[in-house]
């Protein structure tokens, strides 16, 4: 099954949000999803009201003491699976440096503990480029990459090919990888200005389905839902469902 880092060094992109909101529906859908919030802030942690006190119960327990994953997973009330975040996260790139085994510390949990076999694996990866960033693109086979519809944004994707360019030459191939267009506003011309220039660079990687300005995604979070929860008639569930249908038809989520 797939194994999915969602990723992007650039902030505020929707990056947590579709991770939820793939995840939600994939569990609506009986797939049974595994989520791993790798980011310290544990905003997904929050959103799906899983949030630990003792760190050592959150994915830091597996780089700190060696915990288990499967002994991390916590149950939600959305049928989701999720191994949550903490903030001492953040301590994790200066605990265990930089070599090979810091790097692919996760994937070879996840390979040890046999947790792919019947499952796709959606990560949340940290937004900083470092070790729990790149525990995440290591452990996935493919990256997924929300980019909002501003002008920041195509220098920020552009980083993003950079940076998944310098991995191929260690993961010895290419990563496979996914835009996606977020925060889409039809009535504003920059929009498609940025899509175009998008195109032009991605081509086929950049997603044909675009996910829309929407109160519906804004607002889910803060009820602690995903959208498919929160307004399952809404703009926004359907551009989340529409993502799903043409990663699912592409192959890209096996």
């Amino acid at each position: 099954m797939a194994r999915i880092a969602v990723f992007n060094q650039k902030g505020g992109v929707g990056k947590t949000t579709t991770t939820l909101n793939l995840a939600a529906l994939l569990a609506k859908r009986g797939a049974d999803p595994l989520v791993i919030d790798l980011d310290p802030q544990a905003h997904l942690s929050g959103i799906c009201q899983a949030v630990v006190e003792a760190s050592e119960r959150s994915l830091y327990g597996f780089y700190s003491r060696g915990a288990t994953l499967a002994g991390l997973i916590k149950f939600t009330s959305g049928n989701l699976k999720i191994i949550p975040s903490h903030l001492d996260l953040a301590k994790v790139d200066a605990q265990l440096g930089k070599g090979p085994q810091a790097l692919t510390r996760l994937a070879a949990g996840i390979a040890k503990e046999n947790l792919n076999t019947d499952r796709p694996i959606l990560m949340d990866a940290c937004p900083m480029l470092g070790v729990l960033s790149l525990n995440g693109v290591f452990a996935a086979d493919r990256v997924l990459i929300p980019i909002s519809a501003d002008y920041l944004a195509v220098n920020g994707a552009a980083q993003m090919d950079r940076t998944l360019r310098a991995l191929e030459h260690v993961l010895k191939k290419r990563v496979e990888r996914r835009y996606v267009l977020t925060r889409f506003d039809a009535r504003r011309k920059m929009s498609f200005d940025v899509e175009r220039k998008l195109r032009e660079r991605f081509g086929a990687d950049l997603c044909e389905t675009r996910i829309a300005e929407n109160v519906a995604i804004a607002e889910s979070p803060a009820h602690q839902k995903d959208v498919f929860a929160h307004a399952p008639e809404s703009r926004g569930a359907s551009d989340y469902a529409a993502l799903l249908e043409e990663l699912t038809a592409s192959g890209f989520m096996r």
